[in-house]
């Protein structure tokens, strides 16, 4: 079983919500954002979800789209992501995902990133905008090299392409709750839902959702029918916030994280 598929059952029959916390790597800079790193999972992250600064990221939304421009301002990218996974990965057990884009991979090398993404410790990839039809090549990689690949599914997505996501999917799938970019949202979409009892009927893979989750009555309300609330857009802005006010970033997003699940002290997730 992966370190990934370890988390998520010892979500099952907790009191405490599961959380998939993102972070961009390099936000506010490549230093302090190995803290952020190490701070969401004191405040209680279950899995870290660390997004690869990228020029043209089609699917963030204003928040993760800032926190993108200063991490490649710092000198972010593929090479800094996998060492800053690396310098962590011996203090930090949740598991740990990487959301990127394939171009940055197919410029750095596909079987050279897969093989550095091993050897730092990385548990699970999420390439935005590879096609399910031509993910298999990759899929086989990181199989090979006991990386899981996650893949989104949409409420838009077909009976067919979600029986394929859950064949080829490991670790857990993650439901968009609405179309569109990244982003903060008042309310949860009225099709979350209804998509997650589409995946269920399909497979038993966990499954976590997010695209517009920001507060702890919507992570609440979110593990009610999935098994995790995946946070990110609300997450980046504590972090820029912090920086710009001269505040310790890694502190504001332990403490936000830690409001997200109702976790009662530092240490409320995997071991750090």
């Amino acid at each position: 079983m992966s370190r990934l598929r370890d988390a998520f059952a010892r979500m099952k029959g907790r009191a405490r919500p599961g959380l998939v916390a993102y972070v961009t790597a390099g936000d506010p800079d490549l230093a302090r954002s190995r803290e952020v790193v190490r701070g969401v999972v004191r405040g209680g992250a279950d899995v870290v979800e660390i997004g690869v600064p990228f020029s043209d990221p089609i699917a963030d939304g204003p928040a993760i789209q800032r926190a993108t421009e200063r991490a490649l301002a710092s000198g972010g990218g593929l090479e800094p992501t996998l060492a800053l996974v690396r310098d962590v990965r011996a203090e930090v057990d949740a598991p740990v995902v990487l959301f990127t884009y394939v171009n940055p991979l197919l410029r750095f090398g596909l079987d050279r990133f897969v093989e550095a993404a091993a050897d730092a410790g990385v548990d699970g990839v999420l390439l935005l905008d590879l096609p399910i039809e031509e993910a298999a090549p990759v899929h086989a990689r990181l199989d090979a090299n006991g990386i899981d690949q996650i893949f989104l599914v949409s409420p838009t997505t077909t009976r067919e392409r979600l029986e394929e996501a859950a064949r080829l999917g490991r670790g857990f799938l993650y439901a968009i709750s609405r179309l569109g970019v990244t982003g903060a949202r008042q309310s949860l979409s009225d099709a979350a839902e209804p998509l997650v009892r589409r995946i269920r009927d399909v497979t038993d893979l966990p499954i976590a959702l997010g695209f517009g989750v920001s507060t702890a009555e919507q992570v609440r309300a979110v593990t009610g029918f999935a098994d995790a609330a995946v946070v990110g857009s609300a997450i980046v802005d504590e972090v820029g916030r912090a920086a710009r006010e001269g505040r310790d970033p890694a502190g504001a997003a332990e403490v936000f994280v830690r409001g997200l699940v109702g976790a009662a002290g530092p240490g409320g997730g995997s071991r750090i």
